[in-house]
């Protein structure tokens, strides 16, 4: 095992440690540090500690004893946890195997001093009746505090997580076995892996919601092909549509405007069993729709929108920056060859039925900038755009919701395509290659190969599947502005798009509920 550290490794990080536990108006530790490294290497011996945690919020108790305490996991998944004060060193000692519960919590506590709550980390490591309480405030210190609890959890028992609601008294904080899984980590970018995924999205819309025990069978015939991860692109639900029973499972006869109300109807999805059999073996990177509030809905003038958005949160957890907390928009690397990026074309978009032009966006200034910038940076060698509404298929409104909706405008001047332009510009300007935009959002199979300029070269390619279970879409011919040769269109069946993806060539295959495959098409990388 690598970076294994030794007990003088660990008093230089102690030391440097009680540097910086004494803040301004505090009087500098008055420790030993020749005695305090000899205490260390009579604790440790020849121990090698794999992981160190800094603790330098103490728990309620500690005060009078030290000033910081620090969380080792030995090579031999031996837990040392040792408090460090003045002239105050203890230590106490337990095998991970001997723990009874590991209890990672997401809470808040009231900063006086500030006058305010902040959000803390709380890992709880329990043996009996003793307890180590292990606490994390800023984003270094939870990094820090995820990355031990996660080993210490993997070294117990690997298939098990435990948690508990940060609404309790953490003090008194049962937790409960509620999923058992595994973590793969992603290849790195200098890594050329095989990568299968497969996507499409619109599930439970227009009447075609849960029927049976199995719910939506769909999912069990994606699992069968065993793709690393799905991307469900959005109406996970459909919210501002009633299902009636009969046909549907009850419970989804009603339209959702409240928090508590969309709660219910993604609660209702996870009845499906073929679901929930789908989600614990499969990984999920999601983003919303329309559906998740309602039809066609623009963020900025939706009164809807935040309760929509916090119950789709909490059934689809979206890792955020700390300085954004809506963002739901996002890059993920998979090796040397993919990068996705993974639009929020809901969130900052305009009114669909204001002219377009200049001023009118549908990922706003920051999100298209940060789109931009990662296409002409990124090293890999697929740029997959993930956006849940098609590039060249008009969707017109209607008479609550008038303006396309998707990129494509129409004969009324609306749509979003002068945007479109802008990201198609950068695309041709900066050579960037081998882009694909991946969509859904219509309820029928269509793939695009698309020459802007005219020169004979294609430049990227669009593939867009769907519906999960909704009825089939109505055919809108595909704008020409654009200069797109059709590869292959089909309607009328249930059905996601497959991808298997190397450095030599992106292989799209359409496979329909039932498992057939309905159409294939493969783009070979350019240099």
């Amino acid at each position: 095992m690598s970076g294994l550290m030794s007990a003088d490794d660990i008093f230089s990080k102690a030391e440097a440690a009680a540097v910086a536990a004494t803040g301004p108006d505090e009087k500098a530790l008055q420790i030993d540090y020749d005695a305090l490294r000899e205490k260390f290497r009579k604790a440790l011996g020849d121990r090698k500690v794999a992981l160190c945690h800094i603790n330098k919020f103490l728990p309620e108790g500690y005060e009078d004893q030290g000033r910081f305490n620090l969380a080792l996991l030995t090579a031999g998944n031996v837990v040392f946890d040792i408090v460090i004060g003045d002239s105050y060193f203890r230590y106490d000692v337990v095998s991970v195997g001997q723990l009874d519960k590991v209890q990672l919590i997401d809470a808040m506590w009231d900063n006086k001093e500030k006058r305010r709550e902040e959000p803390f980390l709380s890992l709880r490591l329990m043996h009996g009746e003793e307890a180590h309480l292990l606490l994390a405030l800023d984003d270094e210190e939870r990094a820090s505090l995820l990355k031990f609890a996660s080993a210490v959890t993997a070294a117990r028992n690997p298939d098990h997580v435990l948690v508990g609601s940060a609404g309790q008294d953490t003090r008194q904080l049962p937790a409960s076995l509620v999923a058992k899984g595994e973590f793969t980590t992603l290849p790195d970018e200098k890594t050329s892996a095989v990568v299968t995924f497969a996507w499409s999205g619109d599930l439970g819309g227009q009447g075609r919601c849960r029927q049976g025990v199995s719910g939506y069978p769909i999912f069990d015939v994606i699992q069968r092909h065993n793709p690393d991860f799905f991307l469900f692109l959005g109406d996970t639900i459909y919210g501002d549509h009633v299902c009636a029973s009969p046909p549907n499972e009850p419970g989804a006869d009603f339209k959702a405007t409240t928090l508590q109300t969309y709660r219910v109807r993604h609660r209702y999805q996870r009845g499906a069993e073929a679901l929930r059999r789908f989600l614990e073996t499969t990984p999920v990177y999601v983003i919303w729709d329309d559906h998740e509030v309602r039809n066609n809905f623009a963020g900025p003038f939706e009164e809807q929108m935040p309760a929509g958005r916090q119950a789709f949160r909490e059934y689809w957890p979206i890792a955020s920056p700390a300085d954004d907390p809506h963002r739901l928009y996002r890059r993920v690397r998979y090796g040397a060859d993919l990068e996705l990026f993974i639009l929020d074309t809901r969130q900052y978009r305009s009114r669909n039925a204001d002219p377009d032009g200049p001023a009118k966006t549908m990922l706003g200034a920051t999100q298209l900038a940060w789109l931009l910038d990662g296409l002409r940076t990124s090293t890999a060698t697929w740029k997959v755009i993930v956006t849940s509404v098609p590039l060249s298929i008009p969707k017109g409104g209607d008479a609550t919701m008038p303006g396309n909706d998707g990129w494509a405008g129409g004969p009324d001047g609306t749509g979003f395509e002068h945007e479109r332009q802008v990201i198609v510009d950068a695309i041709l300007h900066d050579t960037i290659k081998n882009v694909v935009f991946i969509g859904g959002d219509v309820h029928w199979v269509q793939a695009n190969a698309y020459d802007p300029n005219q020169d004979g070269v294609i430049d990227f390619h669009e593939y867009i599947a769907g519906p999960l279970s909704a009825p089939p879409g109505r055919f809108a011919p595909t704008r020409q502005e654009l200069h797109p040769t059709q590869l292959f269109y089909e309607v009328g069946y249930h059905n996601f798009g497959l991808v298997r993806v190397t450095k030599d060539s992106f292989e799209v295959t359409v496979v329909d509920e039932a498992g057939n495959k309905r159409v294939s098409h493969v783009v070979s990388a350019r240099p």
